[in-house]
C-alpha cells in the first residue's frame, strides 16, 4: 500500500503538505509527478511547484538527486519504511491543476500526489486531514474510514485511478439525485445565496438520465456513484472529465436566479451543455478511448490523431442532449449549431490544417493560441463536431434498414462502445458501414468519405445535408471587422488588432496584429460599433493605425462578395417540406 497525507496546512501561502509513505526499500526510488493531465491536451509541467522536498527512513535523511524537471531519485537504505515530505504551490483557479486559499481548496491528483515508478499497480491511499473546522471534502473517490465532514482515509486500486478523481475542499452547496439509479452529487461553491440551484441539479438529473439511457437502455452503468464539482467565478468557463467526477467553472451571472423566469438565458444553456459534454466524456474518452490512450503515459505528450471523434463528436452530443431533454427546443438547437458552423467557416486555418492533423498538433496548438492560431488550424472541437453532424445527417439520409428503422450516429455509437477496447478510425470506419448496411461497394465509399471530411481540407456538405432534413441554410453579412477579416477586442477606449485573417481586406491594407485602430475617414474608433458605422464597403478608406507608437494611414479596399470571414450563416426550420424530409426531420430535432 502505497499512503499519502495531503494537508491544507497553509492556504494563505496557497501550499498544500504532502505525505508520502512507502514500505520498507531498498536501493534507488524514483518519483516524478506527470507532466499533463489527461484531458487537457498540453504539456504543464505541474512539478514546478514542488518544493521542500526531503526523504527519510527513521530519522536518517535519505539523499535526494534530481534527474530531470519532473523526477527525483530518493536513494533508501532498506533499514525502515520511506516518509518524503514536499509542500505544492496551489493558486491555479482552472479545473486542471490545484488551488488554496482561505475560502477554498481544489486538487487534481496528478498536481499533487508523487507517482513511485515501478510502483504504479499498488493499492494507493490517501488521508485528507488539517481542514478548517467549517470545511468539508467532495469527490468520487471511494472512502473508507471518514468523519462526517469526508476527513480521513479513501482508497484507489491503482496510480490511475488515484489521479482520476478531483477533490474539492470547503464550504460548499451539495445536492444530490439519482439517474437510473445511480447515485449522482452536485457541488458548487461560490454560488450567489440567490442562485436557484434545485433547477440546476433537476435539469443536470435529465441530462444524466438520458445519457446513460443512450449508453445502456436498461442496463447497469459502468459506475456506482457520480460527482459534479462546479465552482462558480465571477468570470469563468471550463470542465475536465474524469471516470467518475467532472470538475467545472462557470461566470456567477450563468445559474438563473430563484423565482426567474423559467425560459432558459444563453449563459444557463451554455451551462448545460458543458454539463451535457463532460458527462458524455464519461463513456467518450475515458473509457471508449483511442488506442493511444491505453495506457496513459504521464512523463510526455500523447499523441492521437483522433481528438476529432472523443473531443468533436462529444460536442455534437452534448447539444443533441439538450434537445433531446428538451432544455432547448428545435429552432433554438439550429441557434446553437449556428455557432460552430460560422467558427469553422470564419477560420482560413480549416483549408491548411485537416482535423486528423489539428488533433496530433493540440500539444503545441490548440492550448497555445496566438494571433497566427486561426489561419494556421482548425479546432477538432468545433470542426469534429460538424463532422458527426455530416456523418448522422449522411446516415438519416440514406436508405433505411429491410426492418424500416433508419441508421444515425447514435447506431454508429452503440457499436463502438460494444467493442469493449479503445478504438483506431478503422473501427470507427467499420462501425459506419455496420450501421448503414452497406454493401462492400459502399463500405469504400464510406472510407473514403470519411477520409476526406477528416485527413481533408475542403468544406463539408453540410448546406445539402441539412436540406435534406428540412432545416434551411441562408447567409447575411457579418459585422465590419469580420468582413474585414479582422479579430479586434477593445482595450483602454481604443480598438485593437487581436488577429488578421489571411487573405482578408484588412491583410491586404497592411493591418497587422497589435495594431491600434485610430480612426477610419477621420471619425475616431473606440468601440467595435464604431467601425460597423464608419465603415464603407463600396470605396476604399483611409485607415489611420498606431504601430510601435507610429502614426501611419492605411487604405481599406472595397469589400469583395463571396469571402467566408464576412457571412454568417443562419439555420431556420423550413417549411412545405414533402412527408419524407418532414420525417427525416421530425426523427432528428423532434419537430
Amino acid at each position: 500500500m502505497i499512503d499519502y497525507l495531503i494537508e491544507p496546512a497553509q492556504p494563505h501561502a496557497h501550499r498544500f503538505n504532502v505525505t508520502l509513505k512507502l514500505p520498507r526499500q531498498t536501493g534507488p526510488v524514483r518519483l516524478s509527478l506527470p507532466v499533463w493531465i489527461p484531458g487537457s491536451y498540453l504539456v504543464r509541467e505541474f512539478a514546478r511547484h514542488v518544493m521542500s522536498l526531503q526523504a527519510w527512513q527513521g530519522k536518517t535523511p535519505c539523499p535526494i538527486t534530481q534527474e530531470d524537471k519532473t523526477t527525483w531519485v530518493v536513494q533508501a537504505s532498506g533499514r525502515a519504511a520511506l516518509t518524503v515530505r514536499y509542500e505544492v504551490y496551489a493558486n491555479d483557479t482552472s479545473v486542471r491543476a490545484a488551488f488554496l486559499d482561505a475560502r477554498r481548496g481544489f486538487f487534481n491528483g496528478t498536481s499533487v500526489f508523487l507517482r513511485v515508478e515501478g510502483q504504479e499497480a499498488q493499492a494507493h491511499r490517501v488521508r485528507i486531514a488539517g481542514l478548517p473546522k467549517d470545511w468539508s471534502v467532495a469527490t468520487a473517490l471511494r472512502a473508507v474510514d471518514t468523519d462526517a465532514r469526508g476527513q480521513g482515509y479513501y482508497q484507489a486500486a491503482d496510480y490511475d485511478e488515484l489521479v482520476d478523481h478531483p477533490v474539492e475542499l470547503g464550504k460548499f452547496w451539495r445536492g444530490s439525485f439519482k439517474a437510473r439509479g445511480v447515485p449522482h452529487e452536485l457541488v458548487v461553491s461560490g454560488a450567489a445565496d440567490e442562485a436557484d440551484l434545485d433547477r440546476l441539479m433537476t435539469d443536470t438529473q435529465r441530462l444524466c438520465e438520458s445519457q446513460i439511457a443512450f449508453w445502456h437502455g436498461r442496463r447497469k452503468p459502468v459506475f456506482d456513484r457520480y460527482v459534479f464539482l462546479l465552482n462558480v467565478v465571477d468570470d469563468g468557463y471550463g470542465g475536465l472529465e474524469h471516470r467518475e467526477s467532472t470538475a467545472l467553472i462557470c461566470a456567477r451571472k450563468d445559474i438563473p436566479r430563484r423565482g426567474a423566469e423559467p425560459t432558459n438565458s444563453e449563459g444557463y444553456t451554455t451551462l448545460l451543455g458543458l454539463i451535457s459534454h463532460e458527462y458524455f466524456h464519461t463513456w467518450n474518452v475515458k473509457r471508449l478511448k483511442p488506442r493511444e490512450f491505453a495506457p496513459y503515459d504521464y512523463t510526455r505528450e500523447n499523441y492521437t490523431r483522433m481528438l476529432w471523434f472523443f473531443e468533436g463528436f462529444t460536442s455534437y452530443y452534448d447539444d443533441q442532449f439538450l434537445l433531446r431533454t428538451q432544455r432547448v427546443d428545435a429552432a433554438h438547437y439550429l441557434r446553437l449549431l449556428n455557432k460552430p458552423i460560422n467558427q469553422v467557416l470564419a477560420t482560413p486555418g480549416r483549408r491548411t490544417q485537416s482535423v486528423a492533423q489539428a488533433s496530433f498538433d493540440a500539444w503545441t496548438r490548440y492550448y497555445r493560441p496566438d494571433e497566427n492560431t486561426a489561419n494556421a488550424t482548425v479546432s477538432y472541437y468545433t470542426k469534429g463536431s460538424l463532422v458527426a453532424l455530416a456523418l448522422d445527417l449522411s446516415l438519416r439520409v440514406g436508405p433505411a434498414r429491410a426492418d424500416g428503422s433508419q441508421p444515425s450516429l447514435d447506431g454508429v455509437m452503440h457499436r463502438l462502445w460494444a467493442l469493449g477496447r479503445p478504438i483506431t478510425e478503422d473501427d470507427v470506419v467499420q462501425a459506419l458501414c455496420e450501421e448503414a448496411t452497406t454493401t462492400p461497394r459502399h463500405a469504400k465509399d464510406w472510407r473514403e468519405q470519411l477520409n476526406a471530411w477528416v485527413h481533408g481540407t475542403d468544406d463539408l456538405p453540410l448546406n445539402s445535408l441539412l436540406a435534406d432534413v428540412g432545416v434551411q441554410w441562408t447567409t447575411r453579412s457579418g459585422p465590419a471587422a469580420q468582413q474585414l477579416g479582422l479579430r479586434t477586442q477593445e482595450s483602454n477606449g481604443g480598438l485593437k488588432a487581436q488577429a488578421v485573417m489571411f487573405g482578408s481586406p484588412a491583410e491586404s491594407a497592411g493591418i497587422s496584429a497589435g495594431d491600434e485602430l485610430i480612426a477610419l475617414d477621420n471619425w475616431r474608433l473606440r468601440r467595435v460599433d464604431d467601425l460597423t458605422h464608419a465603415r464603407r464597403a463600396d470605396r476604399p478608406q483611409a485607415l489611420l493605425i498606431s504601430r510601435d507608437q507610429r502614426l501611419q494611414t492605411l487604405t481599406l479596399p472595397v469589400a469583395q462578395t463571396g469571402d467566408d470571414w464576412g457571412r454568417l450563416v443562419s439555420l431556420t426550420l423550413g417549411s412545405g417540406l414533402d412527408k419524407t424530409i418532414e420525417a427525416r426531420r421530425r426523427l432528428w430535432l423532434g419537430a
